[in-house]
């Protein structure tokens, strides 16, 4: 089955760092789309960053110039590079991949289990 494994949040103090890993496996034909979604405490969950298969990124406005993503076709594998981090960025981070699987046409999401970053003092 595909799956989306991701790792690397933790506990990190304001302007700290930390870098997000979301690796695809399974019968996989092609991704179209990658990136991360993220959800507060009695908040929504809102988009934080998107990377197209023609390498497009799109970022949302709170974490533009703070956060970079990236992608390794090869690897099937999404990076978030999050640099910067501020107490309103605690939150848990749930990578997604728009994919094509194997013998079939029609593209599907995957969401990964989430990971939790948390940013304090």
């Amino acid at each position: 089955q595909v799956q989306l494994v991701e790792s690397g949040g933790g506990l990190v103090q304001p302007g700290g760092s930390l870098r997000l890993s979301c690796a695809a496996s399974g019968m996989i034909f092609s991704i179209y789309t990658m990136g991360w979604y993220r959800q507060a405490p009695g908040k929504q969950r809102e988009l934080v960053a998107t990377i197209t298969s023609g390498e497009r990124a799109n970022y949302a406005d709170s974490v533009k110039g703070r956060f970079t993503i990236s992608r390794d076709n090869a690897k099937n594998t999404a990076y978030l590079q999050m640099n910067s981090l501020k107490p309103e960025d605690t939150a848990v981070y749930y990578c997604y991949a728009r994919l094509r699987e194997v013998l079939t046409t029609t593209p599907r999401d995957y969401w990964g289990q989430g990971t939790q970053v948390t940013v304090s003092s």
